[in-house]
This record gives structure tokens, C-alpha cells and sequence, in this order.
């Protein structure tokens, strides 16, 4: 796999309590028709953790019907117990997902040996390659480049998402040969660059064909054009990185003609501060080249 990845926002009714498959599809629409190579269902920007396991099931079929192999599927799997991760890795795997997205087990996890297990038991459950996810600001484990050639052990743990942010750590991981998707959206163009395989990129969810543009730009060595393009889109980038990721590319979304409506409560949208800033981020966007 290589290229964009949009993790899909998840659309909700207007009183959240549902997910409105009709607006669902929609918004993969826009995707397929921006070209976006990838997408990923039920991940941290599909606010997968206020999703009930039956909405991740139903997420991932409609996500993996719709898109009818025009764009490959990740599914994300995770979960703290092993047991429930094989059951939606399974699921996922049933459903033609072309990879597994999983974090390690999180809220007071397990030490690195456990988390290796956790790892090992997916494997062995399923055949579908695997695509561990680092965000250790939200799991409190830190999947580090030592950490990862181990992991790279098990044979279908293919691929490594990296959120850390952390442009050292993603050249030594790519210096390792690892296959990495840059999660930091700050970085992508950077990533890109310096060889990582792919963009799992919450905030293409709002600018797909930009997003899609950029990296082609990137990959093809035009730097000048990928430097210009990049000059619009990291304003809001930026934004998104630096406030409630959720609320701020669903906002950046709807701002841009998107129909993705709110995050499902407790999350609450932005403030009035945080939307007059994004609305300068977005002001940087349609500036003229």
C-alpha cells in the first residue's frame, strides 16, 4: 500500500445517536472521486472509541461495500483485549479489508513483552497483514524503533502508522526499512520526502483532492509545485494538529462544503476563538497560488 489514506469521519444524524449511512456514503464519494487510493474505517478520526462494537461492524461492511475495491480498505481493529481484537480483525478481514490497523493495548497496558503478545496472538488469528499504530499520547506506550524491529519479527505485522510526530524517529524507522504511514498531518509533505510509504491523513478528510495532489507532487520530485501547494495547505494542518482533532477537521470540513456535522457527544465542537482561527487557516488555503 502506498499513498493517501483518509481514516473517514464518521457521520452522525443530526442528534448523533445514529450513523446516517446516507451522508456515510456521500462522504466516500468524495474520496473516490479525489482520487484517494486508501481509506481506513472506524479510525481515531472515525471516533472509533465513542463507536458501540455493532456500529464498528456495520462501519467497516458499509465502508467496504461502498468503496467496491475503487480504493483499498484498513480496518481499524483495536481494542484492549486480545480477544475482542481478534474478533474484529476477523471481521474486518471477512469484509476484504487489505490491512489491519492495530494499537496496543491501552489504558494501563501491558509491559513491552505483553504488547509484543498482543501482537503475536492477532497474527496468528488472521491472514491479512497488519499495520501497528503508535500514538503513544493516547495509548501511554511508545512503540519505539527498537521496539519495532522486534515487532517487525512477526511476519505479517507489514506495516508501522507513526503519529509521534517525531521527524527523527520516522527517518530512523525509515532508515530501518520499515514501511511507514506519517500520521502527524504536519509532516506529510515532509514524509513523503524522506520516503515513508504512505499519509494517514485525518485532515484530507477536508481537502482530498489537495491532499491526493500533494503527495502525487511530491512522489514525482516536483518540488517547486509540491513547496506551493504545501505553502496553503499547512495552515490549517497546523490548526488541526494543534486543537481537538476531531471537532477541528469535521469544522474544517463543513467550512469547506463538506456534510460531516458535528462529533458525537461528549466531544464538543469548536469554540468561537478556535473557528475564527480555523477560519484563517482555511483564508490560507484559498489564497491564490
Amino acid at each position: 500500500m502506498k499513498g493517501v489514506c483518509t481514516p473517514v469521519c464518521t457521520v452522525f444524524g443530526a442528534d448523533g445517536r445514529a450513523i446516517d449511512d446516507t451522508a456515510q456514503r456521500r462522504h466516500l464519494d468524495t474520496l473516490l472521486e479525489a482520487g484517494v487510493p486508501i481509506v481506513a474505517a472506524c479510525g481515531g478520526t472515525g471516533e472509533f472509541s465513542f463507536l458501540s462494537g455493532a456500529e464498528r461492524r456495520h462501519l467497516t461492511e458499509l465502508v467496504a461495500r461502498h468503496i467496491e475495491g475503487r480504493a483499498q480498505l484498513i480496518a481499524h481493529v483495536s481494542a484492549v483485549m486480545t480477544e475482542e481484537t481478534i474478533e474484529h480483525a476477523r471481521h474486518a478481514e471477512a469484509q476484504g479489508a487489505a490491512a489491519l490497523l492495530v494499537l496496543p493495548p491501552y489504558f494501563e497496558g501491558p509491559t513491552l513483552d505483553g504488547v509484543y503478545e498482543h501482537y503475536a496472538r492477532v497474527a496468528a488469528a488472521v491472514s491479512t497483514p497488519i499495520m501497528a499504530y503508535n500514538i503513544p499520547v493516547h495509548t501511554g506506550i511508545d512503540l519505539d524503533p527498537p521496539f519495532v524491529r522486534r515487532l517487525r519479527e512477526i511476519e505479517s505485522v507489514r506495516y508501522l502508522k507513526d503519529s509521534t510526530g517525531d521527524f527523527l524517529r520516522l527517518l530512523e524507522l525509515l532508515d530501518d526499512g520499515v514501511e511507514v504511514f506519517v500520521g502527524a498531518d504536519p509532516l506529510m509533505l515532509y514524509g513523503v520526502l524522506a520516503g515513508a510509504a504512505g499519509c494517514f491523513w485525518g485532515t484530507s478528510n477536508a481537502i482530498p483532492r489537495e491532499a491526493v495532489q500533494l503527495h502525487a507532487l511530491a512522489a514525482a520530485g516536483e518540488l517547486a509545485a509540491a513547496r506551493r501547494l504545501w505553502a496553503r495547505l499547512y495552515p490549517l494542518n497546523r490548526f488541526v494538529w494543534k486543537h481537538p482533532f476531531n471537532p477541528s477537521v469535521k469544522a474544517a470540513a463543513n467550512a469547506l462544503g463538506h456534510d460531516l456535522r458535528q462529533c458525537r457527544r461528549p466531544v464538543q465542537p469548536l469554540d468561537d476563538d478556535e473557528r475564527a482561527a480555523l477560519g484563517d487557516a482555511i483564508a490560507a488555503l484559498q489564497a491564490q497560488p
